[in-house]
């Protein structure tokens, strides 16, 4: 094994001391009593980062709220001694360490208590999609060998012969009238002591899913990490600030709302969270709760703007700090019009499932370059490469590659991202104006972003052509002002009367059928050949022209 040397080791040293003090200033810790130390470092040395954290927060913020939902409050004590309960019966039920947990629910009490109890057990937890149909549910659960299933009532049918060998725990019920049955997570509670669970052991690995191209949804497995650059990186260049109020509507099984639910609970803020995400309710709800800091995509951060310019009121948005937004591109346009309304608390990261985080724009950064991403994080590289893996002349237009301690390990069904001296590929391409800021251009493969979604036009296409109907099918992403992109299908027909004409609402009903909602082309249109080069590979710069043609007609 070969060691890192010491100008390394000195480097790293030194961003761990830089992120403990930003971490302090946020409020993360500080001079807290022998008792409560001793309470924090016991619960973090038995459970690990993830299932500790809860732990270090119950002994430090007990009685204060965690968690806002549509079922009321909950304190950090409360939310400990629960999922400590949930724990004991997983473990009652023989889930060992090791074993994979996949929680499909949205964004409620039950989300976060199925992660910490699944923590507590030493597990793999899987963070399944809620926009997945059934078949990509049953061949992610399959591949990734789920032992204990928790799921929200309402994906009950859904789930329908995935049977997972230590059983299904609902997480939320649509009527939570009576008694809860044993097999939900209120029924845990309800039988089993709130005391920790012994110590598993190992700690636990967390799998968050990305589409891939050959059709099916990869797992990309993140360890814990033993060390404080996931809050310290944001705390550092972004005001989070302990004690506040932390509105979540950007899905927790998206790295964005989960790291930053896990953030918010880390400085003792009191986390609000909604199952369905509805502009209005959000506004209400920062003047209602007095919110600090907003968690959104950018299509949620459009829709909040036009609720309240639809409104017959100007809201009173004074009490944001942060309005955080990433998971796809949030642009110029809509980049100028957040800070001219919210002020200058508008902050933007660009990262990845892959490679984590990069580069954060602040107000600052935006108000210079509206399009930008901004600048890379204490202990980020970013390099920008051409396809021979040189670095390109200042800017150029480049490949990016990043690097930071923080990559994933590889998709669990095999493969990974390209690495170039340890750097990985974000499949971006990308150039740095003059001040060093970040710009992305563009995929650097085929990939289309729609509304924050991945999307690989080859799991459509092969779809698609599956029906009888479909002789040739390519998809393209084309600009979109609400999405980002939307998902274009060119059809030709095929050969023969037999098999009956191409309707367009049938094959969108189709792939709606058996892809994730976010997967379901906007249009689809008829074509009579399809434009091919020499070798016979599809031209989508002429369908993208087509399509640009027709739009600008």
């Amino acid at each position: 094994m070969t060691l890192p040397g010491p100008g390394r080791v000195i480097g790293r040293v030194a961003n761990e001391a830089a992120w403990a003090r930003a971490c302090q200033r946020a409020g993360m810790f500080g001079l807290e009593s022998p008792v409560t130390v001793a309470r924090m470092l016991a619960g973090l040395y038995r459970h690990g980062p993830v299932g500790g954290l809860l732990s270090a927060g119950a002994a430090r913020h007990g009685r204060r709220i965690a968690v806002i939902d549509e079922h009321g409050t909950l304190t950090f004590a409360e939310l400990d001694r629960r999922a400590n309960a949930i724990a004991n019966g997983w473990r009652a039920v023989g889930l060992k360490p090791g074993d994979a947990v996949a929680i499909l629910a949205r964004n409620h009490r039950g989300f976060l208590e199925a992660v910490f109890a699944a923590a507590r057990c030493g597990s793999r937890i899987v963070l399944l999609n809620t926009d997945f149909a059934g078949p990509q549910l049953v061949e992610v659960a399959t591949r990734e060998g789920v032992d204990l299933l928790v799921h929200d009532e309402e994906y009950t049918d859904l789930l329908a012969g995935l049977e997972p060998r230590l059983g299904r725990f609902i997480a939320w019920r649509e009527d939570d009238a009576g008694p809860p049955p044993t097999d939900s997570l209120d029924g845990l509670v309800a039988s089993h002591p709130g005391s920790p669970p012994p110590r598993p052991g190992t700690h636990a690995q967390l799998v968050l899913l990305t589409s891939g191209t050959t059709g099916t949804p990869k797992g990309a497995p993140r360890k814990e990490p033993l060390s404080l650059a996931p809050f310290g990186v944001q705390v550092e260049r972004i005001p989070f600030r302990g004690r506040g109020v932390t509105e979540i509507p950007a899905p927790m099984f998206h790295t964005l709302g989960f790291a930053h639910v896990l953030l918010a609970l880390a400085l003792g803020s009191s986390v609000v969270l909604r199952r369905r995400f509805d502009p209005q309710a959000v506004l209400d709800s920062i003047e209602t709760h007095g919110v600090t800091s907003l968690i959104a995509v950018p299509i949620m951060v459009q829709r909040i703007l036009e609720a309240e310019e639809a409104g017959e009121r100007p809201r009173d948005l004074s009490s944001l700090r942060v309005v955080f937004v990433a998971g796809s591109q949030l642009g110029a346009a809509l980049a100028t019009r957040a800070l001219d309304r919210f002020g200058p608390v508008v902050y933007n990261l660009y990262g990845s499932t892959e490679v984590a985080y990069a580069t954060i724009a602040t107000p600052e950064d935006m108000r210079a370059a509206p399009a930008c991403v901004g600048r890379p994080l204490r202990g980020t590289t970013v390099r920008l490469l051409d396809d021979d893996g040189r670095e390109v002349a200042a800017g150029e237009t480049g490949r990016v590659f990043v690097g930071n301690g923080m990559q994933f390990e590889g998709y669990t069904g095999g493969g990974s991202k390209e690495i170039v001296d340890g750097l990985m590929s974000s499949g971006d391409v990308g150039h740095f104006d003059e001040a060093g800021r970040l710009h992305i251009d563009g995929r650097d493969d085929d990939m289309i972003v729609s509304g924050g979604e991945n999307v690989f036009p080859g799991e459509v296409e092969e779809l698609l052509v599956t029906r009888p109907e479909v002789g040739e099918v390519s998809v393209i992403g084309v600009p979109d002002p609400t999405y980002g992109q939307r998902l274009v299908a060119f059809v030709v027909p095929a050969a023969g009367e037999s098999v009956g004409p191409v309707d367009g609402e049938a094959l969108r009903t189709f792939v709606r059928d058996n892809l994730a909602r976010y997967k379901v082309p906007r249009e689809v249109r008829v074509i009579d050949t399809m434009p091919r080069n020499p070798t016979g590979k599809v031209l989508k710069r002429a369908l993208r022209e087509m399509a640009a043609e027709e739009m600008a007609g």
